[in-house]
């Protein structure tokens, strides 16, 4: 009989993405997997069931218990549900192990295969799977789109009889998949970019894409995997000094620096919004994982006092959801992708000898697997 690959109804307030589209669909099919889709799971990205019923999907009710197989999930899986998921049951999506460590060790306990996308070893055989990837570029071109809205003034320079308009002056930090696609967006909407990370490779991807790199003579913080690492507080506290003239020449600022496994580094004080300039915009990225700007709180756009007037403040929450078709359409073929390694003519073949599903894995066979992400949980468990 063959794997079941069951898709499930996104339960996060505001979350529309699904995980899977009518193509992944076709290429699960393909595989020898049996498809089931939770009805009206795609509704929020413009999905139909008859759509997925078209590509040979089963539609079954939400709730309807969900057999030995395969779960794909676009948000981390709560304890509760993983709890009532039957032993042995694979489960597929992002994961953030080390923001949940309580669902980690319901999956370890629940006897789950949980596979993290979000850990993936960053090879040339995973581009296919990148979830990070995939998500952060549709939220680099959305958070420019964000900034536009809330600035209220063209970006470009614009010169007419009537006079010149000037261009925005754009300042994005963090120069990763989501920063590089802010400063390639606000660069074709005629902004004028610039740009800091800490990373050895920074300098020469944010000129690739029409940026002016920044150059803070600080060093590099590179990590493994191609991410940046957390400054000493020196070092950071540098970081900041450094970056407040940039910050308060700026129209408008995106952040979107992150550090794997840890809260997201402050690059941005309260002191240096205050030194901008009224009717400045700053979008912060990484406002759900604990803000690069100070004040930031995902979900929420709010005037702050800056000299002689207000700026606008956002911090985001949910941003792909805001591109639910498109962001569903790659994370759903990044799960297929996945999925792919691990069925084979129909059947479920976890092959740990493969570094792409032995990097992924965090819990299988009531054990924790991911080394790291065992070292988390050991003191909450074990706090003696």
């Amino acid at each position: 009989m063959p794997v079941v690959v069951r898709v499930r109804a996104e339960h996060s307030p505001g979350e529309k993405r699904v995980a899977a589209s009518p193509e992944s669909v076709r290429k699960l099919a393909a595989a020898g997997a049996s498809v089931e889709i939770e009805s009206g799971a795609g509704s929020g990205a413009l999905i139909s069931d008859a759509a997925y019923r078209d590509a040979g999907a089963q539609i079954v009710e939400p709730g309807t218990p969900v057999g030995r197989g395969i779960l794909f999930h676009v948000r981390p899986l709560l304890p509760a549900e993983l709890g009532a998921l039957p032993q042995g049951m694979v489960t597929i999506g992002v994961i953030d192990p080390f923001q949940n460590l309580g669902s980690v060790a319901a999956a370890r306990d629940a006897g789950i295969s949980a596979f993290a996308l979000d850990l993936l070893p960053r090879i040339s055989r995973a581009q296919s799977m990148d979830v990070l990837s995939s998500q952060a570029l549709l939220a680099g071109y959305r958070l420019v789109t964000l900034a536009a809205d809330a600035f209220g003034r063209m970006f470009g320079m614009t010169m007419t009889a009537a006079g010149t308009l000037a261009p925005a002056r754009v300042l994005v930090l963090g120069a990763g998949v989501a920063g590089l696609q802010t400063i390639a967006t606000a660069k074709r909407l005629g902004a004028v970019v610039s740009a800091n990370d800490v990373r050895a490779a920074s300098a020469d991807e944010v000129r690739s894409v029409g940026g002016t790199f920044i150059d803070l003579d600080l060093g590099t913080a590179d990590a493994a995997g191609g991410y940046a690492k957390e400054l000493a507080e020196d070092r950071a506290r540098r970081q900041q000094e450094l970056l407040a003239p940039h910050v308060a020449a700026s129209d408008i600022v995106i952040t979107t620096a992150a550090v794997p496994g840890r809260a997201a580094p402050r690059l941005i004080t309260a002191q240096m919004v205050a030194a901008m300039k009224p009717g400045s915009v700053l979008v912060d990225l990484a406002a759900e994982s604990g803000g690069n700007i100070e004040g930031s709180v995902a979900g929420e756009r709010r005037a702050v006092a800056v000299a002689g007037g207000l700026a606008t403040l956002i911090g985001v929450r949910d941003i792909q959801s805001d591109l639910a078709p498109d962001a569903s359409k790659l994370y759903g073929m990044n799960c297929a992708n996945f999925a792919a390694l691990i069925v084979k003519e129909g059947q479920l073949v976890l092959d740990f000898d493969d570094e792409l599903v032995a990097g992924s894995a965090v819990t299988h066979d009531g054990r924790i697997v991911s080394d790291r992400v065992a070292a988390a949980l050991q003191p909450v468990e074990d706090p003696a």
